[in-house]
């Protein structure tokens, strides 16, 4: 059975590779700030971190299903993810400086990273169904470092277009004093959430299993 991922993250694509899959990658193309504003404008409020994460994941599975639905035949997973300090929604960073900040704001604090993901089964090259999850994980950051430490790890590029401004499978790896959930959640992609959900529609998980183990 194949997977097909609505993402060109390499993290996403890391993480399905270590856990023994290959997918298929597709480019989504969601327009997600109007998406968001469409849809809150709808319901009549904001929608919260774990909303907002699913529902991002599931407009780039519907996307990919849509352009492309003629070349599939297995499951299509869109995902998304968000971290949060302190109540604030903090997205990538994008500039060294706004990086820079939320490293020190983070520094000794632990966030919140929310994982979304939506699984479309299209199996026989059908839309048979799909299922959402959204997976959370506490991620606390030494309070030992110096502002040095800091500066030098945003020198180097990683941080600025990761959702929170780090990367535990990176050279942040030794500055993230702990975490509370699953690892793969923090990277950006909840294995035991993707599980659930193939399981939610009717499959055996292990029949992704397409790539040996290096």
């Amino acid at each position: 059975m194949r997977l097909y991922l609505a993402s060109t993250s390499p993290a996403r694509l890391s993480v399905l590779r270590g856990a023994g899959i290959e997918p298929v990658c597709f480019s989504p193309d969601v327009d997600e700030d109007a998406a968001v504003a469409a849809r809150e404008a709808e319901l009549g409020r904001a929608l919260s971190a774990p909303e907002l994460t699913e529902y991002l994941g599931r407009l780039k599975a519907e996307d990919v299903v849509r352009r492309h639905g003629h070349e599939i035949d297995g499951l299509v997973l869109g995902g998304d993810s968000m971290f949060l300090l302190g109540g604030e929604i903090l997205g990538k960073p994008h500039l060294p400086e706004v990086a820079l900040a939320r490293s020190r704001e983070h520094r000794g604090r632990t966030g919140s990273l929310h994982s979304g993901h939506w699984l479309i089964d299209c199996t026989g090259g059908e839309v048979r169904g799909a299922a959402g999850a959204v997976d959370t994980a506490l991620v606390t950051l030494a309070a030992d470092l110096s502002d040095a430490d800091l500066e030098a790890y945003v020198a180097t590029g990683e941080p600025l277009e990761l959702a929170g401004g780090f990367a535990i499978d990176g050279l942040a790896g030794a500055f993230i004093e702990r975490i509370e959930g699953a690892p793969s959640c923090v990277i950006g992609l909840s294995l035991p959430a993707l599980r659930r959900l193939v399981v939610e529609l009717g499959h055996e998980y292990p029949k992704l299993w397409n790539r040996e183990a290096l």
